[in-house]
């Protein structure tokens, strides 16, 4: 005769279950002789040991909470200690599909240690249930949304085991009910996993430290699954995202970790932890924990799978930094592993590890796959910098690299340690350019550069790093035949392709002409061509059509009869530079931009300029324009125009303290305050170095008169607010 469906449940979990602590299998079914202790800690029963010594803490307040979980059902007389009171309408299964399906009505009493419900709210009622209230529950607030669908304020209550959704019809009710709960919730005193005491324990005993291992499997190398984290995590609250609770994205991580022991190619599996990680900082101290814990008395120390978790180790140090008592238990494992295996590769990924925690910082983004692979063999990336008129740079940097280390490098390299003129890194794609922040970690650039390839069509240019000037303190005294020149040049010629010129277009064909005699010398047949849009700025031929011209089929073959007519005059002029040489052709060239206002500035684009002149229109909306800062100036030109509007004198009484040194009306975008900011406060800094010794003048007054200063933006018409006469720029 079969056994009933009760008592044949109870006989098979006999064996592998305890009530609060889980031992999840006999002894006997563990290949070392002894169970695996699972991490559920917050409640443990009286007389509960943890650590070696016997000494592990079990508070009254923890057996107290307990008894009460353990109590079950029964009929309660009132109790005293009751917090709040009242009827509440809790949610039995499922959620409330529609409005007109109702949750049952219940008497919910909130006691210090718990909140229960009962059948009624006379004495003697019976209880139907209890969740015990530890540090660890939570408790969600009223949304809009639910009250907009069911018609009920909803009140989310998460336990251990137990979640209770509770409504009302009232909004100041449900709030009440928060408000208590989490009083209730934030008056416990914060609960410790087994894991967090045994992690004291090993640096408060060491004297009985191998005994402490030996009898806590919790702290050991484990094949079977973790059913609770090692470390505690609030109960319920969910992730950001599509990411679950965080104790069941600590449990997954654990089965991921496991997965990296039969992984032929563990990258991509280490570059989700690892993201996991860095969308849920919480989680960070959970990995280490999990990590030092699987590389403690692995199986089979030193092969391929317990690599793979020194591999991941290190990537880990790379990335994130600890808190301090994780930190410090850490740090002990990793002296205990070199230790116990000196001159093995754990050690040497142990030494690895203890030198990267001391330089990590907080990453922008994960390691790129390149660079996890490097780090899996303890080695530096090699990064390719460009440079405009010089061959590409290579230059050895690791996961603490930063871009002003990577240009203090390229400078000295390229013998450009006396230009008073400063340098950068700059983030450089077909149809954008800014520069590097001096603090940035070139890992986390190329991270981005590595998920923008994925992003971009083929015939999209990738990403590169480039080398240019920064801030021009002095372009006329630099010499013609050096390197720094050709880099002068290259840039000049980039902002003429940009459009960042604003001249005519008989100009720009004199300067494509120059560029020509520069790259090929005199004018010759068998001369290699490039690309018009490698000479010409493109937006001028475009500008020269109908808007949707190039959706046209009948319009494109006008485009490209523009663009073979404006080839032929530039060929035209290049032959009238016969005998030019190429040092000759890039000076004339950059003689040619350096008469621009703007030259040698910064420029930002999309900045909004509001009119300020009385004969203005009304309801006259800000202009676009282009904002240079240059080292003694700013200037401001508008989008596509012909000529500067003007400029504005850049003084180091702007530099207000935490605000945009730039007045009304110029309001350039939010994102590019600060880089403004920043560039102005390095041209002052490097002025104010440069300059001799000197009497203090009397600082200008930070509102001077109005009636001092001419209407709008900028002073006096200049040059460069005349129409540039044909052939050159404004003289």
């Amino acid at each position: 005769m079969p056994f009933p469906g009760g008592l044949w449940w109870l006989l098979c979990c006999r064996q592998g279950f305890t009530l609060l602590r889980r031992d999840y299998g006999d002894a006997d079914r563990e290949a070392d002789g002894e169970a695996e202790e699972e991490a559920s800690f917050e409640l443990r029963a009286q007389g509960d040991q943890v650590g070696a010594t016997g000494t592990g803490p079990c508070s009254c307040r923890r057996r107290c909470a307990v008894s009460s979980w353990r109590r079950g059902r029964g009929q309660v007389e009132e109790d005293p200690d009751a917090l709040v009171k009242g009827w509440l309408q809790r949610e039995v299964r499922g959620g409330v599909k529609t409005p007109w399906i109702r949750p049952r009505k219940y008497w919910f009493v909130l006691t210090p240690d718990s909140l229960d419900y009962y059948s009624s709210n006379e004495k003697g009622a019976k209880r139907l249930g209890s969740l015990v209230l530890t540090s660890l529950c939570s408790v969600l607030w009223p949304d809009k949304q639910t009250y907009k669908e069911t018609g009920y304020w909803s009140v989310t209550v998460f336990g251990r085991k137990h979640c209770y959704r509770l409504y009302s019809e009232h909004l100041n009710e449900a709030v009440r009910w928060v408000c208590a709960v989490q009083k209730v919730i934030d008056s416990k005193a914060p609960v410790q996993t087994p894991t967090q005491l045994l992690m004291r324990d090993v640096e408060v005993v060491p004297e009985v430290l191998e005994q402490i291992y030996r009898c806590n499997p919790i702290l050991r190398y484990t094949s079977s699954p973790l059913y609770a984290p090692l470390l505690p995590f609030p109960y319920g609250t969910p992730g950001p995202r599509s990411y679950t609770t965080l104790r069941d994205e600590a449990v997954k991580l654990f089965n991921s970790l496991q997965q990296l022991e039969s992984q032929r190619d563990p990258v991509p599996l280490i570059q989700g932890i690892l993201q996991t990680c860095l969308d849920l900082p919480p989680l960070v101290d959970e990995i280490y924990c999990q990590l030092v814990k699987q590389t403690t008395e692995p199986p089979a120390p030193g092969g391929p799978g317990d690599l793979h978790y020194w591999q991941l180790l290190t990537c880990m140090s790379c990335t994130f930094l600890p808190s301090p008592p994780v930190l410090r238990f850490l740090r002990f494992h990793l002296d205990r592993t070199e230790s116990r295996f000196p001159a093995s590769e754990m050690a040497k990924y142990a030494c690895f590890i203890r030198e990267a925690l001391g330089k990590t910082r907080g990453r922008e983004c994960v390691p790129s796959l390149e660079e996890i692979l490097v780090l899996m063999r303890r080695q530096e990336m090699v990064c390719t910098v460009h440079c405009p008129g010089a061959a590409a740079c290579s230059v050895a940097i690791s996961s603490h690299t930063t871009a002003e280390e990577v240009a203090r490098e390229l400078v000295s390299r390229l013998g450009l340690s006396q230009s008073p003129n400063l340098f950068a890194l700059y983030e450089q794609s077909r149809l954008r350019e800014q520069p590097v922040g001096s603090s940035t970690l070139l890992a986390d650039v190329l991270t981005r550069f590595e998920n923008l390839a994925g992003e971009e069509r083929e015939q999209d240019a990738p990403c590169r790093l480039c080398f240019k000037h920064y801030g021009f303190l002095d372009t006329d005294n630099v010499p013609r035949d050096s390197l720094e020149f050709a880099l002068l040049f290259e840039q000049a010629h980039e902002m003429v392709l940009r459009g960042y010129v604003p001249t005519s277009e008989e100009t720009l064909q004199t300067l494509a002409a120059l560029r020509l005699q520069s790259l090929n010398s005199d004018f010759s047949t068998h001369a290699p061509f490039p690309r018009l849009e490698e000479l010409f700025p493109p937006h001028v031929l475009h500008a020269r059509l109908p808007q949707r011209a190039e959706r046209d089929q009948r319009l494109r073959g006008r485009l490209r009869e523009e663009g073979a007519s404006t080839m032929a005059a530039i060929v035209e002029k290049w032959k009238l530079l016969q005998g030019m040489g190429r040092p000759e052709a890039m000076a004339a060239y950059v003689a040619l931009v350096r008469e621009w206002p703007g030259f040698g500035s910064t420029l930002f684009d999309g900045v909004a300029l509001t009119p300020l002149s009385t004969q203005s229109p009304v309801g006259a909306g800000p202009q676009r324009l282009w904002l240079g800062i240059g080292a003694k100036a700013g200037v401001a030109v508008q989008t596509g125009g012909a000529r500067a509007l003007g400029q504005l004198l850049l003084r180091s009484h702007l530099l207000l303290r935490g605000r945009s040194p730039l007045r009304p009306p110029v309001s350039p975008p939010p994102q590019q305050v600060d880089e403004i900011a920043q560039l102005l406060t390095t041209y002052l800094a490097s002025t104010a170095a440069r300059r001799p010794p000197q009497e203090p003048a009397p600082s200008p007054p930070l509102d001077p008169d109005p009636s001092a200063l001419p209407r709008g933006l900028c002073p006096v018409a200049g040059p460069w607010q005349r129409p540039p006469p044909t052939g050159s720029f404004g003289s």
